[in-house]
């Protein structure tokens, strides 16, 4: 079978089928339109060793005497007896491509009884796409373990880059270098976790943010999964992940499927932010990214300013006072308020009511009509909070259905069964039990058929630990069936945006983003946190996807205080909008918010479309992070006099130095001059007097600059001495 190579955006992939099994022969750099014999690559073979060529195939496995982890695991039952035909012999069928950018491949065991599929797409930007499908083809039961997806990387990838966190510091990066063995991130939160970490990255030696080659996968999975890196004896590494199973969790019957979550990957010769474009390439070119604006086919929707009540009001839910703040809200340009939690029957705190998706008639009377009506005559869309996978022991449905409620024992709590640990005062709802999961559907339908609601705040606030649906482990089906929700929902409303919120930042993959249209980062709205929460976030989900909020002056989750300038300019670089009662926002602080809004609608156009450019700054107390208008042979040029590029300079605590130099601007068009200049915070804004501890300015600071794009890559400019936990945005402008 002659191999098979798929080519895009300066990546190559080959397949090659002479050991018999489908193996990746090679995933990286573009290797041009002819390949050799690949004969040539035979490996020779050591002193006590298998007497064979090992292939690194594309189901890793013990049959071809692959000595690191196994793809496929898992065994036949027969007759009552388990472990029959524990080691399967896959090998290739057919392999079709299908076009010029994918490939299935079928690999069988006939014996064993067991097929294969996989299906690989190459994208337009570079991003990889691959899952398998496991078929049971014998009479018999068969208990599937484990089924991974997994790329080989080159042997100069010897360090490894992933991501972890917490509530309110969700995807901070930590680095080892590669070494024998494997190094396994595992997930049982039931959904994605706050721990999570969204991408794993294998690269040369010291890879940045511009510099380096980069290996990296993505499992899009919201349930519990396992990532990795394995490197064996012989010294090939393999990145990848797999849904990580409970006890007999899944068991195929004869003719039965099982199909992998998608594992994305990118290469890059250009450091992370190579992998970056990659991924925001294949979101973009997504028909459902960013809903379609009004009487339009295709043009995107602007990604409305938000403001949310939540640290304004809390679940003090009073109509005059939302009023007030609607009110307060328009006069400053927002385009679409949220009402967050305490709208429904019972809910005065976080011990009652979920689950009772009614609206409140003690609390609202009329309904939330008044409220809508008063936000919709403002010139803004209603959005409203739930949170429909979650209930409340102090709910009406708990009390009618305790058996609704996901736990270890068959019995519900009321029969005697086990109930897990509460988590916020809250349990799971059992989507697994069809009676349960129509109610939702039904209730959260209903709020959307009775109200002009444009936007959902969809809330999931805990992990899933003893996860059972009749007594068995059910992450995986209750997995699948919160995605058929979000599917059945946006299919009854089309029009209706939903925001994946989970405590934050614990529900954040492609497995949820294929179903929403924007992710909360973190609970943290603390701009010095959410300056690195917000980076990591950014290296896989675009920032249009990313909600950004200006919260109040002191923190709620830290209670550190910043200016608002640092704030905004935090927010700006996603999907800005507030999470603060702005009524209190007076004076010169009103109006430099409301510039600021204004700077943010002028220019979300470039920052939802544009290349995110991260620079390699010296030091840890600076960040240079912008985004670049897209240009070259198949963009276009940008127009001269409008903006090329904005960057936003950030001071995230004090410096070695005493000045802080030249700082180069990576990104820009080398040939292309451009004006240079800060536009925010500005002489005369509230803010200003407190952004800089300097005598004298850089000279470009007062009155802008010009210079090409060679020089600012190369040479940079001086720039201003930034207090700690104070940032600029500087805007190129295209001559």
């Amino acid at each position: 079978m002659d191999p098979l190579h798929l080519r895009s955006a300066g990546t190559s992939l080959v397949m090659g089928f002479d050991s018999g099994e489908a193996e990746v022969i090679h995933w990286g750099a573009d290797l041009g339109s002819t390949l050799p014999d690949l004969a040539i690559l035979g490996e020779p073979i050591p002193h006590s060793a298998i007497d064979a060529n090992v292939p690194a195939g594309l189901l890793p496995q013990a049959s071809s005497s692959w000595r690191g982890r196994p793809a496929l695991r898992g065994h036949r039952i027969t007759d009552g007896v388990s472990g029959l035909d524990f080691s399967a012999r896959l090998r290739t069928v057919t392999a079709t491509a299908e076009g010029s950018s994918a490939v299935v491949i079928v690999q069988a065991d006939p014996d064993a009884g067991l097929t294969v599929s996989s299906a690989l797409t190459l994208h337009d930007g570079g991003l990889l796409e691959l899952r398998h499908t496991l078929t049971n083809d014998g009479d018999t039961p068969y208990q599937l373990d484990e089924l991974a997806t997994v790329l080989p990387v080159a042997p100069d990838a010897v360090e490894l880059l992933d991501l972890t966190g917490r509530w309110c510091r969700e995807r901070h990066p930590q680095r080892r270098p590669i070494q024998q063995g494997t190094w396994v991130r595992t997930g049982r939160h039931g959904r994605t976790g706050h721990d999570s970490s969204l991408l794993f990255a294998a690269g040369t030696p010291g890879f940045g943010n511009r510099h380096g080659k980069v290996w990296a996968t993505h499992l899009a999975w919201s349930g519990n999964h396992e990532q990795f890196a394995d490197s064996i004896g012989d010294g090939r590494t393999m990145i990848g992940g797999s849904e990580l199973l409970g006890p007999a969790e899944v068991i195929l019957a004869p003719g039965a499927s099982y199909t992998t979550p998608a594992l994305f990957a990118a290469y890059s010769d250009r450091g992370l932010d190579g992998i970056s474009e990659a991924f925001y390439s294949w979101f973009r070119s997504r028909p459902h990214h960013v809903l379609p604006a009004a009487g339009t086919a295709t043009s995107r929707k602007p990604r409305p300013v938000v403001l949310n009540t939540w640290e304004a009001v809390y679940f003090d839910h009073n109509l005059s006072t939302l009023i007030e703040l609607a009110d307060s809200a328009a006069e400053l340009g927002v385009e679409r308020f949220v009402l967050d939690d305490g709208w429904f029957r019972g809910r005065r705190d976080d011990h009652a009511g979920l689950g009772d998706w009614y609206v409140d008639e003690s609390l609202w009377p009329d309904g939330l009509t008044p409220l809508i009506d008063a936000v919709t005559s403002r010139g803004m869309e209603f959005g409203l909070w739930v949170e429909p996978e979650m209930v409340n022991l102090d709910s009406d449905i708990v009390r009618a259905h305790p058996e609704w409620i996901v736990g270890p024992s068959v019995q519900s709590y009321k029969d005697g069964g086990r109930l897990p640990i509460e988590w916020r005062n809250q349990h799971v709802i059992d989507l697994v039990n069809p009676d349960a999961w129509q109610y939702i559907f039904d209730r959260v339908d209903a709020l959307l058929r009775e109200n002009n609601i444009s936007y959902l705040k969809w809330d999931q606030n805990r992990d899933q630990l003893e996860h059972g649906h009749a007594g068995r482990s059910s992450v995986h089906e209750q997995t699948l069936a919160a995605y058929r929700l979000f599917d059945e929902l946006k299919k009854a409303h089309p029009g209706v945006e939903i925001e994946s919120c989970s405590s934050g930042g614990a529900r954040v993959d492609l497995g949820i983003l294929e179903r929403t249209d924007r992710i909360w980062a973190s609970d943290c709205n603390d701009a010095l946190e959410r300056q690195t929460i917000q980076r990591w976030t950014g290296l896989v989900v675009p920032p249009e996807l990313v909600g950004g909020h200006v919260g109040p002056t002191t923190s709620h989750t830290t209670a550190r205080t910043h200016d608002l300038s640092f704030r905004a300019i935090t927010a700006l670089f996603g999907h800005f909008g507030m999470e603060w009662d702005v009524r209190g926002v007076q004076g010169a602080e009103r109006e430099e918010l409301k510039r600021f809004i204004a700077l943010y609608k002028e220019h979300r156009g470039l920052i939802h479309s544009g290349r995110m450019v991260r620079a390699d700054v010296p030091g840890d107390s600076l960040m240079l992070h912008g985004v670049v208008a897209p240009s070259g042979a198949s963009q276009g040029t940008v127009r001269p006099g409008t903006t090329a590029a904005l960057f936003a300079l950030v001071s995230t605590g004090t410096a070695f130095a005493e000045q802080t130099g030249r700082i180069t601007i990576p990104g820009l068009e080398p040939d292309q001059d451009y004006r240079v200049e800060a536009i925010f915070p500005a002489p005369g804004d509230a803010d200003y007097a407190h952004t800089f501890t300097q005598v004298q300015p850089p000279a470009w600071l007062a009155d802008g600059a010009v210079a090409g794009g060679r020089f600012l890559a190369e040479v940079g400019l001086p720039m201003p001495i930034l207090n700690p936990e104070h940032a600029l945005v500087v805007r190129f402008t295209a001559l």
